[in-house]
């Protein structure tokens, strides 16, 4: 059950269509962009002089103090005052259309399989809810440090024993995303996620 590279040959036989021009980089650019700005919680928020919790009264007459004409506690220019286009709650997501996020798709995991980073196996799964037999499981198929694994889904006792495996991530090939493949040193794919991989990227 040892993993072999899936080298472009192969991948053709199983159907996966490689990019082999420049075609793609700008829709991985876009759909990584869309990911991490759609992760980003935009709460972020600033009063301003309107709505800050300060009187309104004026703090001294206009003329005849010697002082700077005031109008309002709550000016930027005081401390305590209300901020000047400050930061206020909003919505960081992008809009990538399916057919870009499908080409991102595919042109993330054609770089990684003319590059080598791809190995497929028949099947991943443990005998026994146990981190160390998953840990040694995933060594003997490859001595990368961060290892992305896709199946077509994982039994209970393979994500309960590698839930808690930082390096490691389970992706089934439904949900694997464009920012997933590239992030990882090696990916480990089975036989029947590949064919649905290769069926996501029709």
């Amino acid at each position: 059950m040892s993993a072999k590279v899936l080298t472009k040959a192969a991948a053709k036989e199983a159907k996966i269509d490689i990019i082999e021009d420049g075609r793609g980089s700008q829709a991985v650019h876009d759909v990584v962009t869309a990911m991490r700005a759609a992760r980003r919680s935009g709460t972020a928020s600033a009063k301003t002089k309107a709505t800050v919790d300060l009187s309104g009264a004026k703090p001294w007459r206009q003329k005849g103090t010697g002082r700077a004409r005031a109008g309002y506690a709550s000016s930027p220019v005081w401390r305590g005052g209300g901020v000047v286009f400050g930061p206020h709650p909003r919505d960081y997501s992008k809009k990538v259309s399916k057919s870009v996020r499908r080409l991102a798709l595919q042109k993330a995991l054609s770089e990684r399989i003319k590059a080598g980073d791809v190995l497929t196996i028949d099947k991943f799964a443990v005998s026994e809810i146990k981190t160390k037999a998953f840990v040694d499981l995933v060594r003997k198929q490859t001595d990368a440090e961060k290892v992305l694994i896709v199946s077509d889904s994982f039994d209970d006792k393979t994500y309960k024993s590698g839930r808690n495996v930082k390096p490691v991530k389970l992706a089934t090939a439904a949900d694997v995303n464009t920012e997933q493949l590239l992030a990882f040193q090696k990916i480990l794919v089975t036989s029947k996620a590949l064919e649905k991989l290769a069926e996501r990227l029709k």
